[in-house]
């Protein structure tokens, strides 16, 4: 059965956690990330492990697909252990944390292993996720240390 391709919207800092836990493990390079200040817009590329599957059932395969993240109402975009230069250097997506500024905006860091961040100013929380494409199989599914 070929699975549905998962698209989420994001209005609220809940909707956000739930973005944020589909995201868990996905990797993206630095090449395909793009702030699009004339138009307000962050986007990235990442390749999704579909954890949703890997919970359904012990015997399906491992999965990734690939996924577009979009904010809009983006005011301003930095980062932090990230050079831009190195295109072909991949990030380990870990969390997407959000607070409100004091002059009430948004601000939501995307969190990557390795202490790299990607931090996004906005006006509101309007965010999307949308598969793209056919899911591959993969041979490693993401482990984590436990203390």
């Amino acid at each position: 059965m070929q699975p549905k391709n998962l698209k989420l919207i994001a209005k609220t800092e809940e909707d956000l956690r739930v973005v944020s836990a589909h995201l868990q493990d996905s990797i993206a390079s630095i090449s395909d990330i793009a702030s699009l200040k004339k138009n307000k817009i962050f986007l990235m590329q990442l390749s999704r492990f579909m954890w949703e599957d890997v919970e359904k059932g012990v015997f399906r395969k491992n999965k990734r697909i690939r996924s577009i993240l979009k904010f809009e109402n983006v005011l301003t975009v930095d980062s932090k252990n990230i050079n831009q230069l190195e295109k072909d250097k991949f990030l380990d997506f870990l969390a997407i944390e959000t607070n409100i500024t004091p002059d009430k905006n948004y601000e939501m860091k995307i969190i990557f292993a390795g202490n790299s961040i990607i931090r996004i100013i906005s006006e509101a929380i309007e965010v999307t996720l949308d598969d793209q494409g056919d899911a591959w199989d993969t041979k490693n599914k993401p482990k984590h240390e436990t203390s």
